[in-house]
């Protein structure tokens, strides 16, 4: 599967490498080959004809069906590495080569089972990338051609498309290949039977967190405010021919989208946005644009630019309604009340979740948060989101925060209170009280061996050549097969 001396930080062990091949990132002559020494010519001009004749060819050290593996793709995932700020000290070439040769053998035959992917979506993602970087950078084209050694702005998106596209097929392929796997209770038991006592694992402290949000409300004048401001916008690119794509750059809050003029790809059978969001847009003639409308990030108008099947290219504007000094200091104050109610004694933290909260994902749970990993309310301290960690970390159970102001993707201001509401201190895997976590390590661990039988049986079947020079990387699978 995974070279053997693979030792990236987050990949651990054989199951956790599963987790990593999950999410990450022709010609059928059915042998394995290795290109030998004396057959490679660098920087010369392909003469393969067949597969019999295919030669290194100007830094080829691998083909993988239809797909070569160059000595520069692996530069490159070093640089993709580090520039999501993994660091790269002790991951060799060997690991990566090993690798791309998976990314390619899924994406190759995510080709032969038909699989297809959506190039519009992956061009909206590379706008959305390529915009964090230069967000990060200080918005500097430069730096990012510097970055990727690229010499204009259309050799990196054209590189970056080949890497995104292959990375999806890679991925859709293996969701395929497991998309069916389910493990009964018997199984989780039998899993956890076999696991040699002194060998089980052993689960780091885990926390119960509540929380209780205020939320400071938008006057009903400044809502009236905002769509009649939309309303001039409409009217304006109605009237007088004015640009939507341009009054979108200059005045919408969505920051995501504003440098595009607003434009979102949205797909009939890949739902994206929020549902009131798409059930304006999926209403729309092309040319038309919306009466203003409300979701929970503000107030929009959508202008559907054009229909393409399934596929439809929009643009819109968001406005966000401005809270008033008078809003924020009342929803202050209320907050403030709530924690006296309960450090006094007077309501419990949960009845003043359920009574009280603003949050409506939490209020009827009476505030407690629920790990998004996991799907249930414990949270292991080891892998806590740094910023909740921050937040808790001196709290005794039972104990309430002081008053805290936070911010999120809806709302630019919200005020809210903690409290630790159960405390599980590291201990051995027990199957009572983990069985969702042992559950999941049976997943995976099943998932595992199925991706293990497919990708074996895929090799031999598979037209691969390999440089003799990465010959000596250590694998697990048979890549160096040689035909018999």
């Amino acid at each position: 599967m995974q070279l053997k001396t693979i030792n990236l930080k987050y990949i651990i062990n054989k199951k956790t490498t599963l987790l990593f091949i999950l999410l990450l990132g022709v010609y059928s002559s059915y042998s394995q080959e290795i290109i030998e020494e004396e057959e490679a010519k660098p920087k010369t001009e392909t003469n393969a004809t067949n597969d019999n004749s295919r030669v290194k060819v100007d830094g080829v050290v691998a083909v993988v069906g239809d797909y070569v593996v160059l000595d520069s793709d692996i530069d490159k995932e070093f640089i993709q590495l580090q520039a999501r700020g993994v660091s790269t000290a002790e991951i060799t070439r060997c690991q990566l080569f090993g690798k791309l040769l998976e990314d390619k053998l899924y994406a190759h035959h995510a080709i032969q089972d038909s699989i297809v992917v959506n190039e519009l979506e992956i061009r909206s993602n590379i706008e959305q990338q390529i915009s964090a970087f230069l967000e990060q950078k200080g918005g500097s084209m430069a730096e990012l051609l510097e970055f990727y050694n690229k010499d204009s702005e259309e050799s990196l998106r054209e590189e970056m498309f080949e890497i995104n596209k292959n990375q999806k097929l890679a991925m859709d392929m293996k969701r395929k290949i497991v998309e069916d796997i389910e493990v009964t209770p018997e199984e989780v038991r039998e899993y956890f039977n076999n696991i040699p006592k002194d060998e089980r694992p052993t689960f780091g402290t885990e926390l119960k967190v509540a929380q209780i949000i205020v939320i400071p409300k938008v006057s009903e004048e400044e809502k009236q405010r905002v769509i009649n401001k939309l309303k001039e916008f409409k009217a304006d690119v109605i009237e007088n021919g004015a640009s939507f794509t341009t009054k979108a750059v200059f005045y919408s809050d969505d920051t995501e989208s504003k440098k595009t003029g607003g434009k979102y790809v949205l797909n009939r059978k890949r739902p994206r946005m929020v549902k009131e969001f798409r059930d304006v847009a999926f209403s729309l003639q092309e040319g038309e644009i919306s009466e203003p409308f409300e979701t929970d990030f503000g107030y929009h108008i959508v202008y559907l630019e054009k229909i393409r099947g399934q596929e439809y290219d929009v643009r819109h504007i968001l406005l966000r309604p401005e809270l008033s000094e008078e809003a924020i200091q009342e929803a202050k104050d209320k907050i403030n009340k709530i924690r006296e109610h309960i450090v006094n004694g007077e309501i419990s933290f949960a009845d003043a979740a359920k009574e009280s909260s603003d949050e409506k994902e939490t209020r009827n749970d009476g505030g407690q948060l629920i790990n998004p990993y996991t799907q249930d309310y414990s949270f292991e301290l080891t892998k806590m989101d740094p910023e909740l960690y921050g937040q808790i970390q001196e709290l005794k159970d039972g104990e309430v925060s002081l008053v805290l102001r936070d911010q999120d993707r809806v709302n630019r201001i919200k005020y809210k209170l903690l409290t630790v509401t159960d405390r599980i201190d590291e201990h051995e895997a027990d199957f009572a009280k983990d069985y969702l976590k042992i559950k999941s390590l049976t997943e995976q661990d099943k998932q595992l061996k199925v991706i293990e039988k497919w990708q074996n049986e895929k090799i031999n079947d598979t037209y691969i050549k390999i440089n003799g020079d990465y010959r000596d990387c250590e694998f697990n699978s048979n890549w160096l097969k040689t035909q018999k």
